[in-house]
Formats: structure tokens, sequence, C-alpha cells
């Protein structure tokens, strides 16, 4: 038995069990905002904001610099349509950043949390 399959960690052969989903917004209270709304309507498990943190991109013609906070959402790929709806509809931005990344590997406990948490219906099994 590998290490990390004897400490719990979890491999998923047929696909992600979890996705970390990135976005930007423009202040700290907007980014609480988004984290709280995702979290309470259980679409993630839970979101960590980072930030300030400097944007250079182009928008309109133009290059823009401007400062944006960092929403890093952690939920599963039966739940990222439903977040990404929320997100799109409460996003203050015309176009937001939304990219989902998959988890290739995690803590099986971790992973577990995530999936109860985001539940539909809060179906925990704790």
């Amino acid at each position: 038995m590998e290490a990390a399959e004897a400490a719990g960690a979890a491999d998923f052969a047929d696909g992600p069990e979890a996705l970390t989903v990135l976005t930007t917004t423009d202040s700290e209270a907007g980014a609480r905002e988004l984290a709280r709304g995702a979290v309470e309507a259980r679409l993630a498990a839970c979101a960590q904001i980072s930030g300030p943190v400097t944007s250079v991109y182009r928008w309109k013609d133009a290059v823009e610099t401007a400062p944006e906070w960092q929403v890093l959402f952690k939920t599963t790929p039966p739940r990222y349509a439903a977040l990404e709806d929320h997100l799109r509809a409460v996003h203050p931005y015309e176009t937001p950043e939304i990219i989902a990344t998959p988890v290739v590997r995690g803590s099986a406990d971790y992973l577990r949390w995530v999936a109860e948490e985001t539940a539909p219906g809060g179906a925990r099994t704790e």
C-alpha cells in the first residue's frame, strides 16, 4: 500500500470528486459576499479569500490594471453548474472569471466533507 493511501488520500481514476473554482472581484466586501452566498447555498463547502492582488488584463481594447480579491471555492463536479449560475447571477462583473480546476488527489476525509457540505438539501453523513 502506498504511503498516501495508508494516510487516507483519495485518488480518482473515474474523474475528480472535487473541484476548486476561482473567481475575482473588485473589493474585499464583494469577495466576502460571493463566498458567503455560495457556502450558505451549499454550492461550495468553503471559500478562501486572498487579496488584494494586482490584475493586468485587456478589456474593451484597453490594457487595465486593478486591485482584485480572489475567491477560491471548494465544490464537487455535480454542484459546479449551480455554482457557476449563482456566481454569474450575483457577480458585479459583466464577464466574471470563473475557472474550475479538478482536484486529482486529496485527503479522503476532507473530500468527503466537501461532498457532504455541498449535498443538495444538506444531506450530511456526520
